[in-house]
């Protein structure tokens, strides 16, 4: 204790200055008696509850969505960066998601292209009837959506001496085919050579195999339909909502790159039917034709249909050529 109007002494000094904290923090920061929270405690648990409760809001829209994407498939890495065992769990995942949703045991494999092939299509316009057995071939072989309804083959009727594609019709309904005066041109992916719909893809969603189809993983596309802006034969489709396609209608034989479901926000094509093809079948749009107007196979193989085709019938055109495209799908004449 100090008194009044003496100054201290050294030795008061030196005590007081002995029992001084040296930071004055220290004080605040101490750790209070009956084990109760210290300020620097209380702001750390108050910052980690706001930032789990804003976290929480901003996620809350997730939830209203109802064909978001799984965590596993989110977190899925690019295709051609998949090992074979992360790709095997991969078609594991898409098989669970195919029974769950339509109840149905599927096989989903991952079909690479084979060395030595490139396929190419050839499309008979003289025997081509009108009848559309290919474009419905093609809806069930490839689940396509049937609510809305999703195609892949347009057959265009024109007049006879016209190819005037702007005027040409795929809305007829006719009674019966072929009609006198028209002949008839299915449209579809032209599994270009020099594809301008890979080119704009900003996340490499699609690109050309080896074997020359033109794919899109379905898991890597974002949606932005930069794609469908870009092919100048209308041959992509977008699901705007999501695909329904009835439970007895699955085709359970479905490849990765192919024909396994699509879901709401992504791109889709023709394909060349490669759960078909790369297993050594013909695409279905083929084997159905009762025209036989549909040549597909290898064109490097001297013996298949399609060279033969190429280098001795009237070929007369690729769909605006003038484009640079190289299209693989050629129209020819039987005389």
């Amino acid at each position: 204790m100090l008194h009044a109007g003496r100054p201290a002494q050294k030795g008061e000094v030196d005590r007081m200055e002995s029992q001084r904290p040296s930071n004055p923090s220290d004080q605040t920061n101490e750790q209070p008696s009956g084990g109760g929270m210290n300020r620097r405690q209380f702001l750390q648990a108050t910052a980690a509850v706001s930032g789990i409760a804003a976290l929480a809001a901003s996620l809350a829209p997730l939830g209203e969505l109802k064909d978001f994407t799984t965590l596993e498939r989110f977190m899925q890495k690019y295709y051609k960066e998949l090992t074979p065992a992360e790709m095997e769990k991969v078609l594991a995942r898409i098989e669970r998601e195919v029974e769950k949703e339509y109840g149905v045991k599927a096989k989903v494999r991952d079909l690479k292209a084979k060395d030595g092939v490139q396929f190419v299509y050839a499309l008979n316009v003289t025997r081509c009837i009108g009848c559309r057995k290919c474009v419905h071939a093609c809806v069930a072989e490839n689940n396509l959506s049937r609510n809305p309804e999703i195609q892949y083959i347009r057959v265009l009727r024109l007049p006879h001496g016209s190819l005037d594609l702007e005027k040409a019709e795929h809305h007829y309904d006719a009674e019966k085919v072929p009609e006198k005066g028209y002949f008839y041109l299915p449209v579809q992916c032209q599994q270009c050579a020099k594809p301008p719909c890979v080119k704009v893809c900003p996340v490499h969603a699609t690109w050309q195999e080896p074997d020359g189809i033109t794919v899109i993983d379905y898991d890597w596309c974002i949606g932005c339909r930069y794609c469908e802006a870009a092919c100048p034969y209308w041959a992509r489709r977008f699901n705007f909502t999501k695909p329904h396609i009835p439970k007895d209608k699955i085709n359970p034989d479905m490849a990765y790159l192919g024909n396994r479901p699509r879901r709401m926000g992504v791109m889709e094509k023709c394909h060349f039917c490669l759960q078909r093809t790369r297993a050594g079948r013909y695409p279905a749009c083929v084997e159905v034709c009762p025209a036989g107007a549909r040549k597909f196979g290898n064109v490097l193989d001297p013996n298949s249909e399609v060279a033969y085709i190429l280098k001795n019938k009237r070929v007369f055109i690729q769909l605006k050529e003038e484009l640079g495209t190289s299209p693989r799908f050629f129209f020819y004449f039987d005389v």
